[in-house]
């Protein structure tokens, strides 16, 4: 044995002892400098599997080091070949370039460029494609068919087509000629790129070339044509399959149920695949794995939840069709038809079958139980992936900050995101996104800022998410003109105009080349167009529409609506179909949103045939109405007087199994209670109590009309259940409850309304005490008196008043004036209406306490306000 097969026989003794191995290849390369040369791809081998680079890269110099340098040539090709066979792309072509440099008068081989190509590809790298290509012609070397396959699969991959298919047209120029692997690829990349039509043209020309198109071309196609819902062309495609002597397989199947079941064709679906199973005499495909899943897939989404179950449980008796990813379609199913307790169980019966979720399964449950804001149970399932062995990742903790976020536990979130970066997950853009978005939103615009720096410093790149977020957040907190300026700035700078929010923003972002593709988009301009629009400022808005249109970036049916909207809110119908009109010539049909914003506007102007006309259209193009649409119709009938119609509509909204909302009722109960019909209000008022529970809001409209109506005793137990209900009384009468009792000389039910306030420890304005102590005091109830006296003055050491009574303009037009009206107890005292009797009690009542003197309680003047 001669002594580079012991050399090499040494090393693979010690292969699995990587660094002894090096050594000794080291020992001998220095004692016998002709031997070690045949041993390269061994040790090169062994220093690549055990990831020892720095000592790949010591062998790369020693080669270069030893002489002569032409019998170093083949062993540094070898060490090339083997990095770019490993996927060390960046090894591979830095010592490729270096041999470039080194022999430049040695060609490399074909096979050598070809491996690199096959490296760049695995890798994603196009630059490296490019390079090597222009180097390869450099070089004079000739390239295979199989090399310009590869470059135009990588072609295909970047997403460059039409170069792709120039080089495909030269390769008969450049004496290759295209094999059926060149049209497949070719023919995939078209399909990928949603182009099949293009795809198809390449089927015809692979006839003229001698091939016929082969399964997996006829597949790709169909695929294509399945996932554009072009299920005809598919379906032609076929018939020329069977034509050309090739019988449709499972994955021709898989294809049309999966477009079937996207497209929510489910019947269909369900047909082919129960034909597969059964009808053997046609000469169709068993249903696999993919088959079954996509089944169960199209079954969950639909709803079709008992038909999921049984397919489930069929695949269950059948290990061959039950794998982990089924699992997983089976707990989304549920979690999305919100079974949680069902895909717990789930998840229990895979550990108890043996089948161990992975942490997509645990994401999976924990996305569900957060979006329903058990937040608690989340945080156990994930205790339960770390004692199996499972480390979050990047999606997990995501998840759980996005359900802190939605239940607005910002602080929580914030504690996930420090959690996450302890434990060496590290969080993405996207991740960070959903943070700052929850931390605006809750004007919490401080920490929003140190999150953004926190980015920054990390080398997040700051998308246009980003960027969209803090426009947002800055036209919700008034501050429209300063996210304008952004948006202007982002398209010359990218993020790095996040720099003109001022404050702690300067400088927070760099202006870097990453930036700068960080441009506005259509989300960008909705949102300032929006903003525009909900402050009145139209003529802006329709400048930032032009100005959006300029950058090439088109409107969608959200900015059109948008525009549709603010025009019919102020009542401008003619500007509006103006608008309508573009809509549609630009191919965008009305929306529901659309309907409802023109209703509102017809409402406006009281025009109820017109709306009754848009009713009619959108039952004909099968668009339902909603709550909104039904409020809109309500508002203008009431706002016209016509309360049966608008009670009609209510009717109508019940029978469609629509639910009325709390607006619907607000409208409603006030309109009818202002025609006088208290009987009818109030059954409306039961009504809404049954559908949309026990609302504050629901119980003062229905107290304050019934008061102002004159019903005195049916708003004295209304504001009794309210009190009890512990509802806040800020928007109730109750001053005017008081009042009319003891108009009514029902001294003892305002006193029991006062003791029932004060026993239910709310704090109330002062000022109620006064028309029940001037009423104890003129019947001569003294000690009364008195005692209610004392009772105030000891609300009024407090220092507040709660739960007072502010009237709203609409409110005050009904209500008759009253000598106790407003909040300041200690003017009423002292007014000059002849009695003085609640003076006189409040004297006793002081001389009782040993306070200071009366004069302390007339209103002290404060040098920016009246305290009271």
């Amino acid at each position: 044995m001669d002594q580079t097969a012991k050399l090499t026989k040494a090393l693979l003794k010690n292969a699995t002892n990587p660094k002894l191995a090096w050594q000794l290849f080291k020992r001998i390369q220095s004692s016998s400098p002709n031997t070690f040369l045949h041993s390269v791809p061994t040790i090169a081998r062994i220093l690549v599997r055990a990831k020892m680079l720095d000592q790949v890269d010591d062998l790369h110099h020693l080669l270069l080091a030893s002489t002569p340098q032409q019998a170093t040539l083949s062993p540094l090709v070898s060490l090339v070949n083997i990095l770019a066979k490993s996927d060390l792309l960046d090894e591979a072509f830095s010592q490729f370039q270096t041999i470039r440099t080194k022999f430049p008068e040695n060609s490399p081989s074909v096979s050598l460029y070809n491996a690199l190509f096959e490296c760049c590809i695995r890798e994603r790298r196009v630059d490296c494609v490019s390079w090597l290509y222009k180097d390869m012609v450099v070089a004079g070397v000739s390239p295979q068919t199989y090399t310009f396959n590869l470059l135009i699969r990588a072609l295909c991959d970047s997403g460059h087509l039409e170069d792709a298919k120039e080089l495909f047209d030269k390769m008969s120029e450049k004496g290759c000629r295209p094999n059926e692997f060149s049209f497949g690829i070719l023919v995939r990349g078209f399909c990928r790129a949603g182009l099949a039509d293009k795809g198809l043209e390449l089927l015809d020309d692979m006839r003229g070339f001698g091939f016929l198109p082969n399964r997996v071309v006829y597949n790709t196609l169909i695929s294509s044509f399945c996932r554009e819902g072009r299920t005809d062309d598919a379906e032609r495609l076929v018939e020329r399959m069977r034509e050309d002597g090739l019988f449709p397989d499972v994955v021709t199947f898989n294809s049309r149920i999966s477009a079937l079941c996207r497209t929510g064709k489910i019947l269909e679906a369900s047909r082919i695949f129960r034909d597969m199973q059964i009808d053997e005499e046609l000469g169709l495909p068993r249903p696999n794995a993919i088959t079954y899943n996509l089944m169960l897939q199209g079954f969950c989404k639909e709803e079709m939840l008992e038909e999921a179950k049984a397919l489930f449980e069929l695949m269950q008796k059948n290990v061959t069709f039950m794998n982990l990813g089924s699992y997983n379609i089976w707990l989304l199913g549920l979690l999305r038809n919100g079974k949680l307790v069902e895909a717990q169980l789930v998840l229990k019966d895979m550990v108890d079958r043996g089948m161990e979720p992975n942490i997509y399964s645990y994401n999976i449950l924990m996305d569900g139980l957060c979006k329903s804001g058990m937040l608690s149970d989340a945080r156990m399932v994930m205790g339960s992936m770390l004692s199996n062995g499972l480390h979050p990742d990047a999606v997990t903790y995501t998840i759980l900050l996005h359900g802190y976020c939605g239940k607005g536990k910002v602080h929580d979130a914030n504690n996930i995101l420090h959690e996450m970066t302890r434990n060496g997950c590290f969080p993405n853009t996207y991740t960070c996104n959903i943070l700052l978005h929850s931390l605006l939103k809750e004007g919490r615009t401080a920490e929003a800022e140190q999150l953004l720096q926190r980015m920054n410093e990390r080398g997040y790149g700051l998308d246009t998410i980003t960027c969209n977020i803090i426009i947002d957040g800055l036209c919700k907190s008034g501050k429209l003109d300063k996210a304008i300026e952004i948006v202007n700035g982002m398209w010359t700078h990218g993020s790095a105009a996040l720099g003109n929010i001022g404050n702690s923003f300067i400088g927070l972002v760099d202006d870097g080349s990453s930036g700068k593709k960080c441009m506005p988009d259509l989300v960008t301009y909705s949102i300032i167009v929006g903003s525009l629009c909900n402050e009145g400022r139209l003529d802006e808005a329709k400048k930032k529409f032009k100005d959006m249109m300029a950058k090439n970036l088109l409107p969608d049916s959200v900015i059109f609506d948008t525009f549709i909207h603010s025009f019919c809110k102020e009542g401008k119908i003619s500007s509006a179909f103006r608008v309508l009109k573009d809509m549609e010539k630009r191919g965008y049909n009305k929306s529901l949103q659309t309907y409802n914003s023109l209703i509102l506007g017809f409402g406006s102007k009281d025009q109820i045939f017109e709306i009754y006309g848009l009713m009619n259209e959108m039952r004909e193009r099968g668009i339902s109405p909603n709550v909104c649409t039904y409020n809109n119709i309500i508002n203008c009938l009431c706002e016209g007087g016509k309360i049966e119609d608008a009670t009609s509509v209510l009717d109508e909204m019940l029978q469609r199994g629509i639910s009325p909302n709390v607006s619907t009722f607000k409208m409603l109960i006030k309109a009818i209670g202002e025609s006088g019909d208290l009987v009818v209000a109030h059954e409306v008022f039961e009504i809404a109590v049954s559908i949309c529970g026990h609302k504050e809001v629901l119980y003062s409209l229905m107290f304050n009309e019934l008061l102002l109506g004159g019903e005195v005793s049916g708003a004295k137990l209304l504001f009794e259940a309210a009190v009890n209900r512990s509802f806040h009384l800020g928007n109730f009468l109750y001053k005017d409850l008081i009042d009319r009792l003891c108009e009514d000389e029902k001294l003892e039910e305002a006193s029991d309304i006062l003791t029932m306030l004060i026993d239910k420890e709310y704090k109330f304005d002062p000022a109620s005490f006064m028309p029940v102590i001037d009423g104890l005091g003129k019947v001569g109830n003294k000690r009364e008196a008195d005692e209610l006296a004392e009772k105030m003055m000891e609300m009024a050491s407090d220092g507040k008043a709660e739960n007072k009574v502010y009237q709203k303009a609409g409110v005050s037009k009904h209500r008759k004036e009253n000598k106790y009206g407003g909040g300041d107890w200690q003017k009423v005292v002292h007014r000059d209406d002849g009695s003085g009797i609640a003076l006189k009690a409040l004297k006793r009542v002081q001389k009782g306490w040993g306070r200071e003197s009366i004069s302390s309680l007339k209103p002290e003047k404060n040098e920016h306000f009246d305290y009271w």
